[in-house]
């Protein structure tokens, strides 16, 4: 059973900086963690290389700072990885990067489908939750969101997925493509062995030429959506403040004297 996890590097959600000229996240130089979500993904597929034997491959688009996030799933027991990476890619929106992973899932594969791609329910740095399911489409394989709880036997899965209303159980064969909740599980802590290990593996990195990626759709001229202008959101205003403790009928007042002046409320 082959399963791939996309692990993903992201900024620190408190230090960010963004490029002036391109509207896009500047990574070079900022401090990054582990995708919060791809935590729980790896986890899941651990489970099924605990349980059946599964050979896990993670797989991460970035610059090579990203190869951290790749030694950090092999030292948690992954048996592969590999860093999709080049200038080429830079500014992909979330269809070019949904291409360009599928085009390296398929690199890693050796041209096969894996029985199993997992991805967190989405990412701390754009929070848009499409490119699971845009990878999905590229790789023509059916796809389950919101993953709380997988069991896989005999090529088939059942899965629980989180709803806004309750779960629902869904069954079906494999390949199928997942994103997973924090609710699957806890992750797992790397072993001293682990990061030893993993500090000796190789990371394969693709380019665009490795992948056989269409140069138009990829990066900036692959991504039909742009960022136009990026701004902080306006600073709020303290308010106003009546202390109504000694005099609960001035206080009435007041307020609905305020009211008043904002023309909030009739006089009457």
């Amino acid at each position: 059973m082959r399963v791939v996890v996309c692990v993903k590097q992201v900024p620190d959600t408190t230090n960010v900086r963004i490029n002036p000229k391109t509207n896009t996240l500047m990574r070079e130089g900022v401090e990054s963690i582990v995708n919060p979500f791809d935590e729980y993904a790896l986890e899941e597929a651990l489970r099924l290389k605990d349980s059946n034997g599964a050979h896990v491959t993670v797989i991460s688009m970035g610059p090579p700072q990203a190869t951290a996030v790749l030694r950090e799933a092999l030292a948690r027991g992954a048996d592969d990885a590999f860093l999709v990476s080049s200038r080429a890619f830079g500014g992909a929106d979330t269809l070019a990067t949904s291409y360009t992973l599928s085009q390296a899932i398929k690199k890693a594969c050796g041209g096969a489908k894996p029985d199993l791609v997992l991805f967190g329910k989405q990412a701390i740095d754009g929070d848009t939750a499409q490119v699971g399911p845009g990878v999905s489409e590229f790789l023509d394989m059916p796809l389950v969101t919101y993953v709380k709880k997988l069991d896989v036997a005999d090529g088939r899965f059942t899965v629980e997925s989180l709803m806004d209303d309750g779960t629902a159980v869904i069954e079906g064969a494999l390949p199928a493509v997942m994103t997973v909740v924090k609710e699957a599980s806890t992750p797992r802590f790397a072993s001293l062995v682990g990061w030893m290990d993993a500090a000796k593996a190789q990371v394969t990195i693709l380019d665009e030429k490795a992948i056989d990626a269409n140069p138009l759709w990829i990066g900036l001229t692959g991504s039909p959506t742009k960022v136009v202008t990026i701004f902080p959101p306006p600073t709020k205003g303290g308010g106003n403040k009546i202390d109504a403790r000694g005099d609960a009928s001035a206080g009435a007042r007041e307020i609905a004297g305020f009211l008043k002046q904002k023309g909030l409320v009739k006089n009457g």
